[in-house]
């Protein structure tokens, strides 16, 4: 599948801070030291093992930071299985340069093929299935929209980017504004028309009180076994969006996705992943 890039004007600031915290106050001291000026290069981003890809346009704008002069080719694309040895990326121009934005660029590109790369093992174990992957906001602190980004390029969906972007009423609203009949009628009274509606409950009860009420556009069934789940799917019978959330992981993705449920969120996605071996070569 091929997928549209973000603007390169959104993930600008992101890449920038990560590349001045890098280069500090006096930039890449060791390589002006070392490398005589006007020296050129090419240099290739190679996998050091199997996994998807994610990350190229984001490394790609660190290094034309730090010169918009580098040539750099994308070979295999975000959102593409590779093997390692693989090259994945091309960059060729002034050795510094290259060599300045380099952990930056690894950086950010290892960890978000690793988040591809699961992603991509958890869809895989829900195949045959109508379950879809989601991420959560579960994610590192200002690297949320490149993180969602490389769980798309795994196959999978994206739950909420942010607080503003849909009401999503969890337990501890609940508890605080009196009850699951509370916040239900408030987000009748006040929610527009465009604003999709989410609702945790972790009994079959609460279910029965959410679909009783009305309201909600989705339920997410929180924490509930295979059975129970699969109790809520057949109580809810298309009236609303399902989405499980609680212990997914590898191992048992696969029971949850059987049970019939629409979406299954797992925040480790993006807090749990390992970071891919990729390494930059002259």
């Amino acid at each position: 599948m091929t997928f549209a890039a973000l603007p390169d004007l959104v993930l600008e600031p992101l890449v920038r801070a990560a590349l001045m915290e890098d280069l500090g106050s006096y930039g890449d001291i060791t390589t002006r030291t070392v490398i005589p000026a006007g020296t050129t290069y090419k240099a290739r981003i190679n996998a050091r093992e199997t996994a998807i890809v994610s990350g190229m346009q984001v490394a790609a704008l660190a290094f034309r930071l730090v010169d918009q002069e580098l040539e750099i080719k994308t070979v295999i694309p975000d959102g593409t299985p590779c093997r390692a040895g693989d090259t994945l990326m091309e960059i060729t121009g002034d050795a510094a340069a290259i060599l300045s934005g380099e952990r930056v660029a690894l950086n950010l590109a290892g960890r978000l093929t690793g988040i591809a790369t699961l992603t991509a093992a958890l869809v895989a174990e829900t195949k045959g299935t109508k379950a879809r992957i989601t991420c959560t906001r579960k994610t590192t602190p200002g690297l949320r929209i490149v993180e969602k980004q490389a769980v798309l390029h795994g196959g999978g969906f994206n739950h909420r980017y942010s607080l503003s972007d849909a009401i999503l009423i969890k337990d501890n609203h609940i508890a605080a504004a009196g009850g699951i009949k509370a916040v239900l009628e408030a987000t009748k009274a006040q929610a527009s028309h465009m604003m999709k509606v989410e609702i945790e409950v972790d009994t079959l009860t609460q279910l029965e009180d959410v679909l009783s009420i009305g309201g909600a556009d989705v339920v997410l069934l929180d924490n509930m076994s295979p059975d129970t789940l699969r109790r809520a799917v057949d109580m809810i019978n298309g009236r609303l969006v399902s989405e499980a959330s609680g212990n997914v992981k590898r191992e048992t993705v696969a029971e949850i996705a059987a049970t019939g449920v629409d979406y299954i969120s797992s925040g480790a996605l993006t807090h749990s992943y390992r970071t891919i071996d990729l390494g930059l070569d002259f």
